[in-house]
C-alpha cells in the first residue's frame, strides 16, 4: 500500500470519527470538544507569532476580544446579520486592531514587543470596562440571538449544539488548514530565518519589520475569527471573558505545554490543559494554581514541550537500538 493511499485512509477515518462523534459523546462533552478547537486554534495563531517568528505576545487577547465584540454588537444592532457577516466582521475588526498596532509592534522585539502587547491589550479592556454604554462593561452583551446558516434549500439551527459543532469544526478547521500552509510556503521559511537570526535575514534583502507585521496581522485576524466563533458559541460577550490577561496567557500556555517547536504541538498542548482542567476540577477549585505549576515545569525541565519531549525519547531509543545492534 502506497504512502498517499495509507494517509488518504487515515484522513478519511478521521474524517467519520469527526462526523459520527458528537452522537456519541452526548452535549456536554460535544460544547467541551467545540471549547477545545477554540483553545487550539487560538494556540496555533500565537504560535505563529512565538514557535515561528519568535515573538512572544502577552496581549493576543485584544484581539479575540474585538472579534467577540464585533460579533456580538453586530448581532445585537442589525437586524437579520446573516451569519456569515458574522464571521466577516470579526475577522476585519481584528484586521484593522492589527493594522494599527503593528508599525509599532513591528520595530520592536523581545522583552519590549511582550510589554508593548501587554499594554495594548491592558488599553482596549479598559476602554471596553469604560463604555458601557456600547460594550456594557463588565456586564457585557448577551441575549443576541444567533443567526442560522443558509444552505440554499434549507436553514440550518446552529443553537443545536451538534449543528454549532459541525459550523465551529469547518471554520476552525478552515483556519488550521490555513496555518498549516502559510508555514509551508516560502514565507513561512522567511518566518522562520527571521525568529533564528533577523539581522542575517535583512542583510539577504528582506524586509524584517514588514514581514514581522504582516505574521502580525495574519496572527491577530485569526485569533479575532476565533473570537467570532466564541460569541456565537455563548451568546456572552464581556470584558472578564474575552480581554483579561488569562485569556492571552491560556493558549500560549497551550502551546508551551505542547510544543512551539512543532505545528501541531498547540493542538496538542490545548488538549492537555483540557485534560488537566477536568481532573484538577474533580478534587480542587484552585485549578489555575495547578496549570500554572504543570506550566512552570515543563518550562524548566521540558522546553520544547510534550512534543520536543517524546522526540527526545524516540532519539534515545533509536540510539539505545543502534548500541546493541
Amino acid at each position: 500500500m502506497s504512502g498517499k493511499l495509507k494517509l488518504t485512509i487515515y484522513w478519511l477515518i478521521g474524517l467519520i470519527i469527526v462526523i459520527i462523534l458528537p452522537h456519541v459523546i452526548g452535549i456536554v462533552y460535544t460544547n467541551v470538544l467545540v471549547t477545545f478547537m477554540m483553545d487550539a486554534v487560538f494556540a496555533l495563531s500565537i504560535n505563529l507569532l512565538l514557535g515561528f517568528t519568535g515573538l512572544l505576545s502577552f496581549g493576543h487577547a485584544m484581539f479575540f476580544g474585538i472579534g467577540a465584540y464585533a460579533a456580538a454588537l453586530s448581532l445585537t444592532h442589525i437586524q437579520g446579520f446573516p451569519l456569515i457577516g458574522v464571521i466577516f466582521i470579526s475577522a476585519i475588526s481584528a484586521l484593522l486592531l492589527a493594522c494599527i498596532v503593528a508599525p509599532l509592534l513591528a520595530r520592536v522585539t523581545g522583552t519590549a514587543f511582550a510589554m508593548l502587547t501587554l499594554a495594548f491589550g491592558q488599553l482596549l479592556y479598559v476602554i471596553c470596562l469604560k463604555f458601557r454604554e456600547i460594550t456594557g462593561g463588565e456586564d457585557g452583551i448577551a441575549g443576541y440571538d444567533t443567526p442560522p446558516i443558509h444552505l440554499g434549500f434549507t436553514n440550518v439551527d446552529i443553537t443545536d449544539p451538534t449543528n454549532f459543532y459541525y459550523f465551529a469544526f469547518v471554520v476552525l478547521g478552515l483556519l488550521a488548514f490555513f496555518m498549516w500552509w502559510l508555514v509551508k510556503t516560502p514565507f513561512g521559511s522567511v518566518m522562520i530565518s527571521i525568529r533564528d537570526n533577523a539581522q542575517r535575514v535583512e542583510y539577504l534583502g528582506y524586509r524584517v519589520k514588514h514581514s514581522k507585521a504582516l505574521v502580525l496581522i495574519i496572527s491577530g485576524t485569526v485569533t479575532g475569527i476565533v473570537g467570532g466563533v466564541y460569541a456565537l458559541f455563548h451568546n456572552l460577550v464581556s470584558t472578564d471573558g474575552v480581554l483579561t490577561i488569562f485569556v492571552s496567557f491560556y493558549p500560549l500556555m497551550g502551546a508551551y505545554i505542547g510544543g512551539i517547536a512543532s505545528f501541531f504541538g498547540p493542538i496538542f498542548g490545548a488538549g492537555l490543559l483540557h485534560v488537566f482542567d477536568e481532573l484538577t476540577s474533580r478534587y480542587t477549585e484552585r485549578v489555575d494554581l495547578v496549570n500554572g505549576l504543570i506550566f512552570i515545569l515543563v518550562v524548566m525541565y521540558a522546553p520544547y514541550g510534550a512534543v520536543g519531549l517524546w522526540w527526545s525519547i524516540k532519539a534515545w531509543l533509536f540510539k539505545s537500538k543502534l548500541q546493541k545492534a
